[in-house]
């Protein structure tokens, strides 16, 4: 299980989360500014009813008198059909606000996902991720648009209820509002275990959409080791915790809408009561009795509606923290202040001018730990010359993979410095260095479309000649040509539709299409078939030829070509030399070469001495 802990947030309503929430609307200013005009309209609008209906009974009721009911049947008319307009026109900017914000919510995600480095990756689980940018956005696009804007109508309807109760009659206003302590009390009260109650809500759907990812990516993997059943176990258990957390936050949301209603009716019963009185005594016109029951019954309904979308955006705001505070994530691998500035004065805007990469490549007592764990290099020192390939091996831990990671400055030194070319690589922008970098895992990972699209996918402008002599140069273009399609044919999600070995050659032949100045191959070559592999081999040393080169690799039959062979134990290189150099010297490379040739003899696919 992934030992990820989600950042915990604080007890209370933050404001300030739903300003920076609706910073993300600044393009959608003008739909806003129409469902506010429309909003406080409706509310007017509505306010009138009570009003008209008065009228209506002291002047045509009360006094017997038909009089201008013409007029008053028309203006009425006016007025419901003011108000259709208004719905009509509500609901649909209501729609555009919060597809909108759907929009921008996923769109700013997925622009902050592209820009934050590994570290992020190792640490948080993609079931969080997807959590945040799938359910969670599409609450908050369904809060913002309807739920805080039933927020403003129902503010807008009270103060507009509230402004006309006061002008008919201000004691009548008073006794009408008498339970509005007692209200604001038990929303405090609510609020706070609704809010929490939500969180554990949130927290858990998160931990559920991880262990629906493991389990699908982890079919295979279960189905071979019997654990269909175990794997069930657990999920009840994060289900079950789900379950609680819901009925705990339902409870509280069906005791606190019940008790405003019960209370919204007290106030409603007090007006009757003391306008009743009042009436009978002769003090107060029945036409006005009406009006402030109307008015109580639209001063209370409105507080209806924000009590349940207060309990609604208790559980939004447990989903707005998640969503910001991805959103807030600062990339940790970002060009220092000034260095592209100064870079393009030097050189120019347009990144297709800038100089090339001769290659050296220099580790000058670099020390590097991942996070606040162990420290993996300590006082590293490494000098490697242009147009030098340089192979890594070493057991599992020894520090091969961080190695190259530095060096392509997926993380930076804790201490010390890495110079390209004879420069710190922070004083070049990150664009200049991974625009000149080609790198092919052990686990390739090809993008939905065809072959040609995710060659391509290196240098979009590539024709379609480029790709095939790519393709070519990795000897991938016959197994190429022999599918349904050819290059149109479709990979499938992640590459699923072909082979690991022939998904290993098109990730190969993208990164040869590029044509990268620094070259990394990270165990490229362990997971595909001998004869695969003897066919990379042969384009690894065309390709690599005058290019300065890190290879990661297990099977040290692949780099008894390289020009330098570092041998990694504890973050230390403690053999350095050609392949001929270190069997000569009888040392640890010699051990690892011998006893992998030994293993390996048993499938008749031991490596050549």
């Amino acid at each position: 299980m992934n030992a990820f802990e989600e950042k915990d947030f604080s007890e209370k309503l933050e404001l300030g989360i739903w300003r920076r929430l609706l910073s993300h609307a600044k393009g959608m200013r003008s739909v806003f500014v129409w469902l506010g005009f429309y909003m406080v309209l409706l509310a007017a609008l509505e306010t009138l009813g009570p009003l008209l209906t008065k009228y209506a009974i002291d002047r045509f009721v009360a006094d017997g008198n038909l009089d201008g009911m013409p007029v008053y049947a028309a203006v009425f008319f006016v007025v419901t059909v003011a108000q259709a307009v208004c719905i009509r026109f509500f609901l649909v900017y209501a729609g555009k606000a919060e597809m909108g914000m759907g929009y921008r919510i996923r769109q700013a995600g997925f622009e902050r996902l592209q820009q934050l480095p590994f570290a992020y990756y190792d640490r948080t689980p993609v079931g969080w991720i997807m959590a945040r940018m799938t359910a969670d956005s599409n609450r908050l696009a369904e809060i913002v648009a309807w739920g805080m804007l039933d927020i403003l109508w129902g503010a807008a309807s009270l103060v507009a209820s509230a402004v006309a109760m006061f002008v008919l009659d201000w004691r009548m206003a008073l006794a009408a509002m008498a339970v509005l302590p007692v209200l604001g009390y038990a929303s405090v009260y609510f609020q706070r275990r609704m809010l929490k109650a939500h969180r554990e809500i949130r927290k858990t759907n998160s931990r559920i959409t991880g262990s629906f990812n493991e389990g699908i990516m982890g079919a295979r993997t279960t189905k071979t080791l019997l654990r269909e059943d175990r794997n069930v176990e657990e999920f009840a258990e994060l289900a079950d915790g789900m379950y609680r957390s819901s009925v705990r936050a339902a409870v509280f949301s069906s005791l606190y809408v019940p008790l405003v209603s019960v209370l919204a009716a007290c106030g409603s019963a007090i007006v009757l009561v003391y306008g009743g009185s009042r009436v009978i005594g002769g003090l107060l016109l029945m036409g006005t009795l009406y009006a402030f029951i109307s008015f109580s019954a639209r001063f209370f309904d409105p507080i209806r509606h924000l009590a349940r979308i207060f309990a609604e955006l208790q559980a939004a705001q447990a989903a707005a923290e998640r969503v910001m505070n991805l959103l807030d994530e600062k990339p940790e691998i970002v060009d220092a202040p000034g260095v592209r500035e100064a870079f393009e004065a030097t050189h120019g805007a347009d990144p297709a001018g800038w100089p090339g990469m001769v290659g050296g490549i220099e580790f000058r007592d670099v020390t590097f730990a991942y996070g606040e764990g162990e420290k993996v290099l300590e006082h590293f020192d490494l000098v490697v010359p242009p147009g030098q390939s340089v192979a890594l091996v070493g057991e599992t831990g020894a520090g091969k993979s961080t190695i190259v990671n530095l060096a392509c400055r997926f993380y930076e030194p804790t201490s010390g410095a890495i110079l390209i070319d004879g420069r710190d690589y922070r004083e070049y922008p990150l664009h200049w260095l991974y625009s000149r970098l080609g790198y092919v895992l052990q686990a390739p990972h090809l993008f939905s479309g065809t072959v040609e699209e995710n060659i391509r996918y290196a240098k979009p402008d590539a024709t379609r000649a480029e790709v095939e002599e790519a393709a070519r140069l990795v000897s991938a273009h016959d197994f190429i040509l022999k599918l349904e399609k050819g290059y149109d044919t479709e990979v499938g999600e992640g590459g699923d539709r072909l082979s690991t070995g022939e998904k290993q050659l098109v990730s190969f032949a993208r990164a040869v299409l590029a044509d990268p100045c620094l070259f990394v191959l990270d165990e490229a070559t362990s997971s595909v078939d001998t004869e695969t592999e003897q066919a990379i081999q042969h384009a690894i040393v065309r390709l690599l030829s005058g290019r300065t080169s890190f290879v990661v690799a297990h099977r040290l039959s692949t780099i008894r070509n390289a020009d330098r062979i570092l041998v990694i134990s504890g973050g230390r290189i403690i053999e350095d030399g050609t392949h001929r150099e270190l069997m000569r010297r009888r040392g640890h490379y010699h051990d690892l070469y011998v006893s992998q040739f030994i293993d390996e003899s048993v499938d008749g696919t031991g490596p050549r001495t």
